[in-house]
């Protein structure tokens, strides 16, 4: 079972819970007395029990678990607290007032994370060393089986919609996802961002932008990973605390180089700065170079040495994004770096 379960016969509330259910995309289960609900007590992740049927319901003694919360509308009676106590809900709310709440608890029932998520980072090691592009072609290529999206978290990058070819496509950008305080739900997120072909991105309007804001940020990736396979973050070459936090919820985060003196140098330097490098690995521009040689000088293992993709410039600049076909440098690349992750996809 994988949707609530309401046990109340208050036409009320039932109306008021399947309005804020049918908003997240959920359709529960109703009990309309206690023996009732007795039959998916345990199965559902949620119940919601009203107040009409709370006493009844505690005088059969359902077993205890988690995700109990008594409901009630217009105002609750002072003697419901007890009876909450006897049947082990968490707290009470009262609704319309709480109905937000709710809400938040309903939408996190249909926003389980999808079977195989992950989250990648890719981050520049060096100037110049297309980690903006990589990233899109990492979306391109995870957006073929199954929903995906690039986050933009580099201020002064080139903006992932105009390298995708979606910066005339509708949507919210982090503009509007900043002035918002709220959680919101891994397929609201999905559907209001600029998407073509199952890939979806997060970015700035064209302008001067403002900082990013940590609550805005952490609430994007956790709805991202909730209604995505792919999540891919674009991140901006300086370490604060910030991108630290991001790097820690990617399960790789990929570091862009080119195989020059000044080039590894740099990566070198951008390596060291982040506590643990566990999860970073290399990818090399240039397949002139040898990676064991790149790994013992940098101490990160090199994951693909990638040759430099003719035409680039021109496809992006047509709209196309980075990856015109998954035959070449830059789709192969993409490609076997996806099928080299499959291990760390989480399951559901």
């Amino acid at each position: 079972m994988d949707a609530p379960l309401i046990v109340t016969d208050d036409p009320t509330i039932i109306d008021e819970l399947q309005r804020l259910a049918a908003a997240a995309g959920v359709t529960p289960a109703l009990a309309p007395d206690p023996e009732a609900a007795l039959h998916a007590w345990n199965a559902a992740p949620l119940v919601f029990v009203g107040v009409d049927l709370a006493k009844a319901l505690a005088r059969l003694s359902p077993p205890r678990r988690s995700g109990v919360h008594l409901v009630g509308y217009g105002g609750v009676p002072d003697d419901v607290f007890r009876t909450a106590l006897a049947l082990g809900a968490e707290n009470v709310a009262e609704l319309p007032r709480s109905a937000g709440w709710v809400a938040e608890l309903i939408a996190d029932v249909g926003d389980a994370t999808p079977h195989g998520s992950m989250t990648v980072g890719v981050i520049a090691g060096s100037g110049g060393a297309g980690a903006s592009t990589f990233a899109c072609a990492l979306g391109q290529m995870a957006a073929r089986s199954g929903p995906a999206v690039v986050i933009d978290a580099d201020p002064l990058g080139p903006g992932v919609d105009r390298v995708l070819g979606l910066d005339g496509h509708d949507g919210i950008r982090w503009d509007a996802l900043c002035q918002t305080t709220g959680r919101f739900s891994g397929r609201s997120l999905r559907e209001s961002l600029p998407r073509r072909d199952g890939l979806g991105v997060l970015t700035w309007y064209p302008g001067p932008q403002g900082s990013l804001q940590a609550f805005a940020v952490r609430n994007a990736i956790a709805a991202a990973q909730r209604g995505h396979q792919t999540v891919v973050v674009d991140l901006p070459r300086s370490v604060d605390p910030l991108v630290e936090e991001l790097v820690a919820r990617c399960d790789r985060v990929f570091v862009l180089t080119v195989p020059t003196v000044a080039g590894l140098a740099s990566a070198v330097r951008l390596c060291a700065r982040f506590r643990d490098p566990t999860s970073l690995r290399l990818v090399v521009r240039g397949d002139r170079v040898r990676a064991d040689a790149v790994s013992r000088l940098t101490t990160v293992p090199v994951a693909a040495l990638m040759p430099d993709q003719r035409g680039l410039e021109e496809a992006i600049d047509l709209g196309l994004g980075p990856v015109r076909s998954r035959r070449g440098p830059l789709g192969r690349t993409a490609v076997d770096v996806l099928a080299a992750l499959a291990p760390l996809r989480r399951a559901a």
